[in-house]
């Protein structure tokens, strides 16, 4: 089932092509990387989509709407989740009380800042950390934990809205190698079990490679390629603009039995 599909999607800035003509389709349950070399163009295709930016030209559908130029908060609570490149998340409040935000955002129930939440929707929120593995730093303050466990609890805010589509901008990045590909794992377990397509930008080649169903190759703003793991590492114009040789990538198989040796 396709959930999001992206039709001739262009933008400009003062005279700048950013982005020229941009088409892909993403399905449920699909984790789709969104790659290329500095500049390409991703930043730029990735907030549109999210709508901080609207497209000068070209379509948007996401489960049946046209997002194309809505707000931010109008598309998160259509079912869109987001975790950014720096965790996003209240230092001065514990990891449940973060996760109650979240939920209490969701129910538009802002008002609720002025009461005491102390154990509003807790039982959910903890029910979204057990998800990610940190029902046992409830209690403790986002400000410290280690970094990896941030990323974990922003993915429990971010799926605190139940997304169909959840976007993930450089969702490793400060990450340990062990950390990144713990954290695309459970990502990945979550889209299949919960049927959440998966679009991520992504600079950690053997992240990409590990995890991704499917990928999509920008350069100046223009699609070069779109295919498997497989397709993107053999083909010639990526090696040349972005991957170099590509020999330093090992296939799929390989990278997941050796993580799991």
């Amino acid at each position: 089932m396709t959930l999001l599909s992206v039709a001739h999607l262009s933008k400009s800035f003062d005279g700048v092509q950013a982005v020229d003509d941009v088409s892909f389709d993403l399905e449920a349950g699909q984790l789709l990387a969104l790659i290329g070399p500095n500049g390409a163009g991703k930043s730029t295709c990735f907030n549109m989509i999210n709508g901080q930016l609207k497209p000068n030209a070209g379509s948007i559908r996401f489960d049946g709407h046209d997002i194309a130029g809505m707000r931010p908060r109008d598309i998160w609570r259509l079912g869109v989740g987001r975790t950014f490149q720096i965790a996003a998340t209240f230092n001065s409040m514990t990891v449940l009380e973060n996760v109650q935000m979240a939920l209490l955002s969701r129910e538009r129930r802002i008002y609720g800042l002025f009461r005491r939440v102390a154990s509003w929707k807790e039982e959910e929120a903890m029910a979204l950390l057990d998800l990610v593995g940190m029902t046992a730093h409830a209690q403790r303050s986002c400000a410290v934990l280690a970094y990896g466990d941030v990323k974990r609890v922003e993915l429990a805010i971010a799926l605190a809205n139940d997304p169909r589509l959840l976007l993930m901008d450089e969702p490793t990045a400060g990450m340990a190698p062990q950390e990144r590909n713990e954290l695309m794992s459970l990502t990945a377990r979550l889209a299949k079990e919960r049927g959440i397509g998966v679009l991520f930008t992504e600079h950690s080649m053997d992240v990409v490679f590990s995890h991704a169903d499917k990928l999509i190759v920008l350069a100046r703003g223009r699609l070069i390629a779109e295919g498997d793991a497989e397709a993107i590492r053999n083909d010639a114009r990526v090696r040349e603009v972005y991957l170099g040789t590509g020999a330093s990538f090992a296939p799929r198989a390989v990278l997941n039995a050796g993580a799991s040796s």
